[in-house]
């Protein structure tokens, strides 16, 4: 029973998608084939990448509708690539490194797009299924029903047809000279309509089965890209759950093992004071050492819990960072426009990317000023920071600047370094502002 409980949207999605598979096909000979003719010129490359990528739209039209008139839900496949050209400056010197010309990236993604090419293949090949589905779905629906109501109505026929030896006959159906025109016709019609409303929805879904295969096969993600999907997702819980470990730890540091650590700093300051003028000079100055060296593991147990997670970041990017530059010794100039807050591990990998070149500068710049710059550009948190020092700055295999490029790489960030002889030195960070 569930079968025939389906088939009004199964004929349904057979009607709605004939029209649509037309109209995708009318796209596609518009839009691939004249961009392919005029590829030989100048316009013709974007007109092609362009219909290439609009074919993605199709595709999601049509999961869309396949989703809710089949019940069949086909993923959503990998969004196309992205091209971004990145720009610095600093002071009064600017220096600009375009990656690559937006409108060519925005070509070349649209022209390798395989997602894209996949939903082309599947408007291409959407309609004679949809013909069929259409078809089918309209005759063995409307024929069954004329076909099962047709006792009900054949003595109200008018027209008076003749047969091949002239004899008149009042029925509106005929094979050849076979009419029905009496109650037992009329009621086999009604058995045989009976039989098509019965079999038309096994032989619609079978059809429909076709279709559902293109779906899945074109308009989805591949296996591979499936996998690729999966090891993202668990990569991105990976580093949310790291990072919110690191701040529980950080809390644990400073609530339980810092607390204590200066509640015994203080005990030994008040015995140290109790001794004076009681104890001999011995043991006055072990209770100094043991006072000096409690304050010291609070300094570092401090550094320490600040490097695994900086309390300051709980309230924001921005506090976080305008703490962090008061305390350089090289004089920064700090901007910070992000309207909707990242996520916190995007925070803590922006926070210690600055830090780190931060510190760079410090060492081995001799820069006398600096800048920092982080913006929120949609769903990507852009880093630059930039010096007006010696330049020269390159990634090794190992060290600080290879230690950044492996931290933004966890979350797919970007790091770019600008930095010629003689300066200035300007480095990019580019990181999804959301997992």
């Amino acid at each position: 029973m569930s079968r025939y409980r389906r088939a009004p949207r199964e004929l349904g999605y057979a009607l709605l998608g004939l029209p649509l598979a037309v109209a995708g096909l009318a796209y596609v000979v518009v839009g691939v084939l004249v961009g392919a003719v005029l590829s030989v010129t100048l316009l013709g490359l974007p007109v092609l990448a362009g219909a290439v990528r609009g074919a993605r739209g199709w595709g999601a039209v049509h999961r869309g509708l396949a989703r809710r008139m089949l019940g069949t839900d086909v993923a959503a496949p990998r969004p196309p690539g992205r091209s971004t050209a990145r720009a610095a400056s600093t002071g009064t010197a600017a220096r600009t490194t375009t990656v690559a010309s937006p409108m060519i990236g925005w070509i070349r993604a649209g022209l390798t797009d395989r997602t894209g090419w996949r939903a082309v293949g599947y408007l291409v090949l959407k309609p004679p299924v949809a013909i069929v589905a259409a078809v089918l779905g309209v005759a063995f629906a409307g024929y069954g029903l004329v076909f099962v109501s047709f006792p009900f109505w054949w003595r109200a026929v008018r027209p008076v047809n003749l047969d091949s030896r002239g004899r008149p006959h009042r029925a509106a159906l005929q094979l050849g000279d076979f009419f029905f025109d009496s109650w037992p016709r009329a009621l086999l019609l009604a058995l045989v309509g009976v039989v098509l409303l019965l079999v038309g929805p096994w032989l619609l879904h079978g059809v429909l089965l076709l279709d559902r295969l293109l779906a899945r096969g074109l308009l989805g993600p591949t296996g591979l890209a499936g996998r690729v999907d999966d090891l993202e997702r668990s990569r991105a819980y990976a580093v949310d759950d790291s990072a919110a470990r690191l701040r529980r730890i950080e809390r644990d540091l400073h609530d339980g093992a810092q607390a204590r650590l200066v509640a015994l700093a203080m005990r030994l300051g008040l015995v140290r004071e109790k001794l004076d003028g009681v104890a001999g000079p011995e043991l006055r100055r072990l209770v100094d050492t043991a006072h000096q060296d409690a304050k010291d593991a609070i300094v570092e147990l401090r550094d320490l819990a600040r490097g695994i997670h900086p309390p300051q970041l709980d309230t924001g990017l921005e506090p976080a960072l305008a703490t962090l530059v008061r305390r350089g010794s090289v004089p920064v100039d700090l901007r910070v426009d992000v309207p909707d807050r990242p996520a916190p591990a995007v925070e803590t990998i922006a926070y210690f990317c600055v830090a780190e070149l931060l510190t760079n500068v410090a060492k081995h710049s001799g820069a006398g000023q600096a800048t920092v710059a982080v913006l929120g550009r949609g769903p990507r948190l852009v880093l630059r920071v930039a010096d007006d020092g010696s330049g020269g700055a390159r990634p090794g295999v190992t060290g600080g600047l290879a230690g950044l490029r492996d931290r933004v790489r966890t979350v797919d960030g970007d790091l770019e370094i600008d930095s010629p002889p003689g300066g200035p030195t300007v480095v990019t960070v580019d990181l999804p502002a959301r997992r």
